[in-house]
């Protein structure tokens, strides 16, 4: 019991994302972004992540671009689990556990040089992760695998004392364990705990890159990407306590329960992964591009602190030792194919349509996790951008994005589910060589309920609702010279 407990606690360690794209990838990587999502044929020094390729195309000299954003996620989930209603403040066998992740401040550049055929460019951005998600109440997994294992252990405990002094008092020992049974039920009055859990997440991203224009209407792009990952994951469960009534002597008992955890882990490692891209002008209304970013291999290593409840288990749990002071684990960032099109039906005018594809199924992550996967995720981006006149334009664009995850993939505070992206906002030409990007980014995730049989209990079900909200306010100024 305690070792699968102490496993199914730990795999709520998360993956957090606060912005658009894949499981562990951030797409929205600068305010233009935000205010038109399909940028995989967008000739601009904005789309240089998106179609590096295409920053071949810009015109001789310095191109440079910096931007702010500002995310804000609220994760909500709805569990139902029948031993939860000896809660002694809830009563309720259903709970609300409500999460916030906020990234204030996000900031990213993009810039290029520009000279006959070639230009060398730079992209730094949140390539994954980007904020902090704290659950001030811990989760609903925390609450239930408690509420079983106080549960399940009072009982037990009761039960054998109880039948022990009815055996003294003469019964059988058949009829004592039957009515000690009935009896420890009745004095069992419930538990109190209190839990918290925050997770922080960040992948520094620079990418270094170079154009050439192999002919006049196409270009290729070789690039490599640096990644920096910070982790840290700060939780608890303490103060926990069982009440019953002592059938023999009908005195409360408020018994402490010495199963404290305690965990405060910093992870960090560095990956490294080369980029390719293409952009092809077909003529003076046609673009298509494709880029592909291979696997990124990323191992992080644990600096933690553990009280010696936990150090004990993680000495003998697989799942907790992925937390061990000292140790390497792996969380690879997925192999990512983009491919779009802009059609300019006349200069003022540009509708846009792509899709990505990411290699989740491929990417190792601690505990194989992937091998939960049933398909890989997919985008499908549109958009459209109208520049009004010389100093304003106006866009709108638009974000499928399908998870493949299985019902076992799925746990408090890791889960995603599949959602609709709306952005849109504007272009301020300030100068001949300065504009200014204003964006905002909703996202619309389905909610999920996943079921669990027999959980941790045979005969006991857990239910859990999963939802989210989400929106992201970004600024860029871009400038050439």
């Amino acid at each position: 019991m305690k070792k699968k407990f102490i496993s199914a606690l730990i795999a709520l360690i998360p993956s957090i994302a606060l912005f658009a794209g894949g499981l562990t990838t951030n797409t929205n990587q600068n305010a233009a972004y935000l205010r038109m999502m399909s940028q995989e044929a967008i000739i601009d020094i904005t789309g240089l992540y998106m179609n590096p390729a295409g920053v071949a195309f810009l015109t001789p000299g310095y191109h440079f671009s910096f931007n702010i954003q500002n995310a804000k996620q609220d994760r909500d989930i709805e569990t139902t689990f029948p031993l939860m209603q000896y809660n002694r403040f809830y009563s309720n066998p259903t709970r609300q556990f409500h999460g916030e992740a906020n990234a204030p401040v996000i900031p990213s550049f993009q810039t290029s040089y520009n000279w006959e055929k070639w230009s060398i460019n730079a992209n730094f951005a949140i390539g994954g992760g980007g904020g902090k998600a704290e659950f001030d109440s811990g989760l609903g997994t925390f609450e239930s695998m408690y509420a079983a294992k106080i549960y399940s252990e009072v009982l037990t405990s009761l039960t054998t004392n109880i039948a022990q002094a009815l055996i003294a008092q003469g019964l059988d020992q058949a009829t004592a364990l039957s009515r000690a049974q009935t009896m420890a039920q009745s004095a069992y009055q419930g538990y109190s705990l209190n839990s918290y859990l925050k997770g922080r997440q960040y992948h520094f991203c620079l990418t270094l890159g170079t154009t050439y224009k192999a002919m006049d209407n196409l270009s290729l792009y070789l690039g490599a990407r640096a990644i920096y990952a910070t982790n840290n994951y700060n939780g608890w469960v303490e103060d926990i306590h069982a009440v019953y009534v002592n059938p023999m002597t009908q005195q409360p008992v408020d018994q402490v329960v010495n199963s404290e955890l305690s965990l405060n882990a910093d992870q960090t490692g560095w990956g490294f992964t080369p980029v390719l891209g293409v952009d092809w002008r077909i003529n003076e209304h046609w673009n298509v591009a494709a880029k592909y970013e291979f696997k990124t291999r990323l191992r992080v290593e644990n600096k933690s602190e553990m009280n010696e409840f936990t150090k004990e288990m993680a000495a003998t749990n697989a799942t907790l030792g992925q937390f061990k002071d000292g140790s390497t684990i792996p969380t690879d960032v997925p192999s990512l194919l983009t491919a779009g099109v802009e059609y300019r039906p006349i200069d003022a005018i540009r509708l846009r349509a792509g899709y990505h594809w990411y290699g989740d199924k491929q990417a190792t992550v601690y505990g194989n996790k992937q091998d939960l996967i049933d398909d890989d995720t997919w985008e499908f981006t549109a958009g459209a951008e109208w520049e009004i006149n010389k100093w304003l334009t106006i866009s709108g664009g638009y974000v499928r994005t399908q998870y493949g995850l299985s019902d076992a993939y799925m746990n408090d505070l890791s889960f995603v589910t599949s959602s609709n992206n709306m952005g849109l906002g504007a272009r301020v030409r300030l100068t001949s060589n300065l504009n200014l990007d204003l964006g905002y980014m909703k996202t619309f995730y389905e909610d999920r309920t996943v079921e669990t049989q027999n959980y941790l209990s045979p005969g006991l079900t857990k239910t859990d609702t999963y939802s989210r909200t989400n929106r992201v306010l970004g600024i860029g100024i871009n400038f050439e010279f």
